[in-house]
């Protein structure tokens, strides 16, 4: 669904910025943080996107299906066995 609403650029210092209307913030999620894209003829507004947001509760998943052990068994050598002399 598209909805299309009017803002005004307001000067923020040097630059220019909008206000965004309360309900369309509240509509979209948006927090401090925003995401945005630049097209050939207008702008994207998104919502921030969290770094790692949702990675405890893949890792708490992973754990009770036991998915959550090291791979790689690395096999001992040689050298693992030698005795170390450091001098």
């Amino acid at each position: 669904m598209r909805t299309a609403t009017k803002a005004r650029l307001v000067r923020i210092g040097n630059s220019k910025g909008i206000r965004i209307p309360r309900w369309l913030i509240e509509r979209l999620g948006l927090d401090d943080e925003i995401e945005l894209s630049v097209y050939d003829d207008h702008i994207e507004i998104r919502p921030g996107r969290k770094p790692r947001a949702g990675w405890a509760e893949q890792f708490q998943r992973m754990a009770e299906a036991g998915d959550d052990k090291l791979t790689d068994e690395w096999p001992a050598t040689a050298w693992d066995d030698q005795e170390w002399e450091w001098e």
